[in-house]
């Protein structure tokens, strides 16, 4: 089979014909393979994305959509009425980069200087759910639950050893947990008391508490790498 040579599109590129350095050229530009990740979960709108990458300017958000859309890993549409609003949305193709987020977090997250504590993204913390989840722990767990998160609502399932999420209605959940991102990490990985955090404000949970406080033992972060 005969190769053929692909002229590259302007712009810093490893020039090295190994896929994983081609991903790089790809997605290896600062806060690009962010910006896919908060697009795991649906369509966002541009200041949607900027509110939730901490630290993003609207010149480089708009930058890197701009190169993930030329690459054909985002594409944007207009939502119909009554919403009618520009959205940006990941392609079939970029939905299948998922798996490296997994192995990529899970990675990272041996690492002694990962701070856990620093600010997290709902979506982000949905990704984090279905990276760390141990389905021995689960064992024969069957549960819904949903997180709200200001205007936004995830839907978490557990069932067969498996974990899924995804942005969806909670109103049939089997226990609903009102918080923010942070403050679930600090409940699910810091295992922080669940009382005390609702003593002082910062988590409201409806319906079986009782399933709340086992899903929160699916999750254990890995012991850290030896130096």
């Amino acid at each position: 089979m005969k190769l053929e040579k692909i002229t590259a599109k302007p712009g810093r590129r490893y020039h090295d014909a190994c896929g994983a350095a081609h991903g790089l050229d790809l997605v290896g530009e600062r806060w690009a393979l962010l910006v896919v990740r908060e697009l795991m979960m649906g369509p966002r709108r541009f200041g949607d994305l900027r509110k939730d990458l901490h630290g993003i300017s609207a010149n480089v958000l708009t930058q890197r959509l701009e190169g993930l859309e030329a690459s054909g890993i985002v594409q944007r549409r207009k939502l119909p009425p009554p919403a009618s609003v520009q959205v940006y949305e990941l392609t079939d193709w970029g939905y299948e980069i998922e798996p490296v987020f997994m192995v990529l977090g899970r990675w990272a997250a041996r690492s002694p200087q990962h701070d856990p504590t620093l600010p997290i993204s709902a979506v982000s913390i949905m990704q984090s759910f279905m990276t760390m989840f141990d389905p021995s722990l689960a064992g024969d767990a069957d549960m819904t639950l949903g997180f709200v998160f200001g205007d936004e609502s995830f839907r978490v399932t557990v069932g067969e050893g498996v974990l899924k999420a995804r942005r969806d209605a909670v109103d049939d959940a089997d226990v609903v947990v009102t918080t923010a991102p942070q403050v679930t990490a600090a409940a699910v990985y810091g295992k922080a008391p669940l009382a005390v955090l609702e003593a002082e404000g910062a988590m409201a949970i409806s319906g079986d508490r009782a399933v709340f406080e086992r899903y929160v033992s699916f999750f254990h972060l890995p012991e850290k790498a030896g130096g």
